[in-house]
């Protein structure tokens, strides 16, 4: 039964989107729109398929930019966050800092990193990772804080340390909120990605639409968005299947098996 709904609403949503796609082309071909305002989705289609390697190297190399900064910002995250909950002088000094950070418009901060670390990968990868980490330290911290305080002082009255505590009781309490806050982070991630081609892109997606841009080849654009929005539904489901491979204990994977 399960499978059936899953089927069903996968069948939902394609004839939906393909419902649009018709309603889009039928628009652009009765108003006469100019190809370079608004393309037809068939115009977007045959770009994309006229230029399969050009499309999959401009990918790949978005991917892995995105990839790599969704790791750090991972990573750091969940240790920024052990700092957090372990002292209230950490406390005060991280989040105030990791608010600040937050609350300034990443697009500013681009390209003081392009002066900091050059042109290459490195300017990319810190954008993408700086507005992923966000997220991740939230939900990370919100998770570690969220323990039974009865299952705390169980352990503290059973002579656990600190960092027994942290990995045994915290940390598998927190896994959830790590895999929330990590399907936010990476689709903020590609963000920063695209972000970083924008300011100081020699390939990837993000340059191909800002040359796209330049050169008013909107078709391109649009197929360089279309690609866009693929790898983030991918990468996102990504995140989501590994939560249920790892955590099909949790109450919300067993009342998505109920059904």
């Amino acid at each position: 039964m399960s499978w059936w709904k899953k089927s069903e609403y996968t069948r939902t949503v394609v004839a939906i989107l393909v419902t649009l796609l018709v309603i889009w082309e039928a628009a652009v071909r009765l108003f006469s729109v100019r190809g370079f305002i608004l393309p037809a989705p068939t115009a977007i289609f045959a770009d994309i398929i006229a230029s399969p390697q050009f499309y999959g190297e401009q990918s790949l190399y978005t991917i892995y930019v995105t990839l790599v900064g969704f790791i750090l910002a991972l990573a750091g995250g969940v240790l920024f966050a052990v700092a957090i909950v372990s002292s209230k002088f950490l406390e005060r000094i991280l989040y105030t800092l990791l608010v600040a950070l937050n609350s300034v418009p990443k697009v500013a901060l681009a390209p003081l990193f392009v002066i900091w670390l050059g042109t290459g990968n490195a300017p990319k990868v810190a954008i993408a990772g700086l507005i992923a980490a966000f997220p991740i330290v939230i939900d990370t911290t919100l998770g570690l804080r969220g323990v039974d305080p009865e299952m705390l002082n169980l352990a503290r009255s059973a002579k656990a340390s600190r960092r027994h505590i942290m990995m045994k009781i915290r940390f598998p309490n927190a896994l959830p909120s790590i895999f929330a806050g990590a399907k936010v982070g990476m689709s903020f991630a590609l963000i920063g990605a695209i972000v970083g081609e924008f300011v100081a892109g020699e390939r990837g997606l993000g340059y191909v639409i800002l040359t796209s841009q330049s050169t008013f080849n909107t078709p391109r654009a649009f197929g360089a968005i279309l690609v866009l929005g693929l790898i983030g539904t991918v990468m996102f489901f990504m995140v989501d299947l590994s939560e249920r491979l790892l955590l099909p204990w949790h109450v919300s994977q067993r009342a998505g098996n109920s059904n």
